[in-house]
């Protein structure tokens, strides 16, 4: 099985491929099955992970951060979480880097970035980002929980739910509604921290898949917090929101073609090596034709993703085509890890084997970030208001 040659990635990415491949063998493998009954990994994990060099990586170096803009270097860890199907406990890594991180580096000012972003590099801060409410999902415009004002503090009341990093965390960038009566403009965006007053985290959520990846519901009750903890300007919440959303999204269709690809290899040894009637599951018609089918669906998924890679690093990926990739990929992956698992009979169901992890562990792909549904929504609105 021989993809088309990648050629988006230099030396340098491809050697900290290899690096970050090797600490995820040796330091994350031997442990994830523990932690995933845990339900949690240890902060102790977050530490190594910040010597290593795997936290910040676009912080500046005066902050300690690795001082890059290339975003192929997140891409590589995306890409190596979904090949080793450890989805999970590194999850929260690239939710640090790649979607939070990017709130503090764009909307802080130098105090704020000098009291956080250290921490953030070398993993003493772990970050969260609070928008989902138990009324309100894919609506982010919707929320109702309220900062209000008071002094040189806000009010914080409210609830949120299904956040990731939830119980870990440490300083959770959190959508609120400064003004109530303003509708998508009264929303900012406020940094909550761990041990302030009336914050109180409800229980490690239980979910189907990604079990080490803690997820927490999150209890404001007249939580005083600073008006130095507020990110960029009041009311322009929603705003900051909509701009991160393209880079959440293509990483969230990186790691889909990586799991498929990887549930690709998994599947093709395994019917190579398994015999029905006297021979191998692969010299099956039935097997050949669906192999060749998936194959066919990974290498064009990977085919787009990389171009959306170079696109964003031009900074030239706009709304919808990164909503084009996190649907079509997360549909994709989910297709194909269904189909390897049915190759895999039986032994398919059994947890020691990765495609059975893989199958629970993708099934949320299509539903955060943004559900298919609101993809399509996205995606039609780009041509429907040409037509209008």
């Amino acid at each position: 099985m021989k993809f088309l040659p990648r050629t988006i990635y230099d030396i340098e990415h491809e050697e900290f491929r290899r690096s970050f491949r090797h600490w995820l063998d040796t330091s994350i493998a031997p442990h994830h099955e523990d932690w995933e009954r845990l339900g949690i990994g240890p902060r102790s994990i977050w530490l190594e992970a910040g010597q290593r060099g795997f936290l910040g990586l676009t912080v500046p170096e005066e902050f300690g951060g690795g001082g890059t803009d290339d975003y192929r270097f997140a891409a590589v860890m995306s890409e190596e979480i979904g090949a080793t199907g450890l989805i999970g406990v590194p999850h929260g890594f690239t939710l640090h880097n790649d979607i939070v991180l990017p709130y503090f580096l764009e909307l802080c000012n130098d105090e704020q970035k000098a009291r956080w972003l250290p921490k953030m590099v070398t993993g003493e801060i772990i970050t969260a980002l609070a928008i989902t409410e138990p009324n309100t999902g894919s609506d982010v415009a919707g929320i109702k929980s309220t900062a209000i004002r008071n002094g040189e503090s806000y009010v914080l009341n409210g609830s949120k739910t299904f956040i990731s990093n939830g119980i870990n965390s440490d300083a959770i960038v959190t959508a609120v509604r400064t003004d109530p009566s303003a509708g998508r403009r009264g929303i900012s965006l406020m940094v909550v921290e761990r041990g302030m007053p009336g914050f109180d985290r409800g229980r490690n959520l239980e979910k189907i898949g990604q079990h080490s990846q803690d997820t927490a519901e999150l209890f404001f009750n007249n939580v005083e917090v600073p008006d130095h903890n507020l990110l960029g300007k009041e009311g322009e919440g929603m705003k900051y929101l909509m701009h991160n959303l393209a880079q959440e999204r293509l990483g969230i269709a990186i790691e889909a073609v990586a799991v498929a690809k990887a549930a690709l290899y998994w599947t093709l040894d395994y019917v190579q090596n398994r015999n029905a009637f006297g021979q191998s599951i692969a010299s099956f018609q039935n097997t050949r034709f669906l192999l060749a089918e998936l194959f066919t669906e990974v290498q064009i998924g990977q085919t787009y993703i990389d171009q959306s890679i170079q696109l964003h690093c031009a900074q030239q990926l706009d709304t919808t085509q990164a909503a084009v990739g996190k649907y079509w990929c997360t549909e994709m992956q989910n297709r194909v890890v269904d189909k390897c698992l049915q190759l895999h009979g039986g032994y398919g169901y059994m947890r020691e084997y990765p495609i059975a992890r893989a199958w629970v562990d993708s099934r949320i792909q299509s539903i955060y970030g943004g559900t298919s549904e609101i993809m399509k929504e996205i995606i039609s609105r780009s041509f429907a208001a040409k037509d209008s």
